[in-house]
């Protein structure tokens, strides 16, 4: 006798949705689990685009991560000769390199922020691209 409430028995295992990237890469991870480890920052990055070679969406976040960990890594040798700079100063020097301290940290917060917004969307199979960082990499992974 049919379900009065729900008369279409739904499937015991559904197909995943349209975004969803479960597919193995030639590193043997699905797809959304390799795009999100390859969101670490340079090494991460590195490691996935060299060995993944067909799979766009895990070369896309890797070579976003390698773009996005460039740049918090410039930014922290910035940061560093900036402080160098400032603690020089006799006078008024412990204030500004304190100053500049307290920037560095909020700009690093926002970094870390973005960084795990794109291993959740990686992991949830969508593509994100991470402001003025995508475009660059979509070109670099020849999607643009």
């Amino acid at each position: 006798m049919p379900d009065p409430v729900n008369p279409t028995p739904l499937p015991s295992n559904p197909a995943p949705g349209p975004g969803a990237h479960t597919t193995p890469t030639s590193t043997g991870l699905p797809s959304n689990v390799a795009a999100a480890l390859a969101c670490i920052p340079l090494i991460g990055g590195l490691v996935f685009y060299i060995v993944e070679k067909q799979d766009q969406f895990v070369r896309f976040y890797a070579m976003q991560s390698i773009i996005f960990g460039g740049i918090w890594f410039l930014f922290n040798m910035v940061s560093w000769i900036f402080h160098l700079i400032f603690s020089a100063i006799p006078v008024a020097g412990p204030i500004f390199a304190a100053l500049w301290f307290f920037v560095a940290a909020m700009v690093h917060l926002g970094l870390l922020v973005i960084m795990i917004i794109a291993m959740v969307k990686a992991f949830s199979g969508v593509r994100w691209d991470i402001p003025f960082v995508g475009p660059i990499a979509r070109k670099q992974t020849g999607e643009a």
